[in-house]
């Protein structure tokens, strides 16, 4: 009697140490095999994404503050690649928007849709700002305040997308007019503090 009960005490905590084991083996295999087809396909589909680099870089991006009417988007475009690159479009969601540039015509600055979009050459740099090339915001559907913050999606040439978000700031300086047939005077984009832009 007194030998079997030792192997029969012995005898079922081991089967019920080979069970959990056995359960645990089972579950970690279960757990480990659905999770890896189903993580594998997670990194590739956001590998893409996170390795994605801009088209081109964008840096120092603001917009100009405006209650009404029209306003404008500035930055500077860096093309780090070894090809031209041509921005054709951008969109915000406050607004149509249209690539303007700054002209002379009959002695006077005038302001015109940019035929043809913006070239960023190949290793350079090309600045949107007052007084120049710009993204002009039309026909406001609601104020840009100051500290405001703009999301602007670019398109470029070859259909490739790039969005990057603009800080309103105060700014009056570098008033534009539009050229006659292009659309209506541009308003005059004061009435905010005078505060330069840090560029």
């Amino acid at each position: 009697m007194r030998p079997t009960r030792p192997l029969g005490s012995y005898r079922r905590p081991s089967v019920v140490l080979a069970t959990t084991a056995a359960a645990l083996l089972a579950l970690g295999t279960a757990g480990c095999g659905p999770a890896d087809p189903a993580a594998a396909p997670q990194s590739s589909a956001s590998a893409p994404a996170s390795a994605v680099t801009g088209v081109v870089d964008i840096r120092d991006p603001w917009v100009k503050a405006a209650d009404k009417g029209m306003t404008a988007a500035f930055a500077t475009l860096v093309n780090s690649g070894d090809a031209d690159v041509t921005l054709t479009g951008a969109t915000t969601s406050v607004s149509p928007m249209e690539l303007h540039e700054m002209t002379m015509k009959d002695g006077k600055m005038v302001m015109r849709q940019k035929e043809g979009g913006i070239v960023i050459k190949a290793k350079g740099t090309h600045v949107l700002e007052p007084g120049g090339d710009h993204l002009m915001l039309m026909d406001l559907r609601q104020p840009v305040r100051a500290g405001d913050a703009l999301t602007v999606t670019l398109t470029f040439g070859d259909g490739r997308t790039q969005q990057f978000t603009a800080v309103a700031k105060p700014f009056t300086g570098a008033q534009e007019s539009y050229a006659p047939g292009h659309g209506a005077p541009m308003p005059s984009m004061s009435g905010q503090p005078t505060t330069s832009p840090a560029s």
